[in-house]
């Protein structure tokens, strides 16, 4: 199961997600579903309304926990996590996940994706 996480600026809007997950999909394909943390759920609801695609949310107070690829010192003061779209993808894949590389950025730069690959939480491989 391959799942992108998002994350992004308060100024970004659904055309900024669109565009970090066309990039997404350009690179590593379709993915199965979409993850936020709570906080930043409306907007990737709309986007996984608009595509047809569930989200899974992820606990913001979870985002330290996941070992990223991408070192921001932004989101590392911000969130306590390298790519709050790294942490998002890989504890929505549930344990065991990988990353399928590090996140990629909209146009814009007011939104971040990336895919972890994994089980999803409760289910087996």
């Amino acid at each position: 199961m391959t799942v992108a996480g998002f994350g992004f600026r308060r100024e970004a809007r659904l055309a900024s997600l669109i565009d970090a997950l066309e990039r997404l999909h350009a690179h590593h394909g379709a993915v199965d579903r979409l993850a936020a943390t709570r906080t930043m759920w409306p907007l990737v609801q709309e986007l996984g309304l608009t595509r047809g695609i569930a989200v899974i949310p992820v606990a913001d107070a979870a985002l330290p926990t996941a070992t990223t690829l991408t070192r921001s010192r932004h989101s590392l003061r911000a969130r306590g996590t390298g790519s709050v779209a790294e942490a998002v993808a890989l504890l929505a894949a549930g344990p065991g996940a990988q990353l399928l590389g590090p996140r990629l950025i909209s146009a814009d730069r007011l939104a971040t994706a990336a895919v972890a690959r994994g089980a999803l939480r409760g289910e087996s491989a």
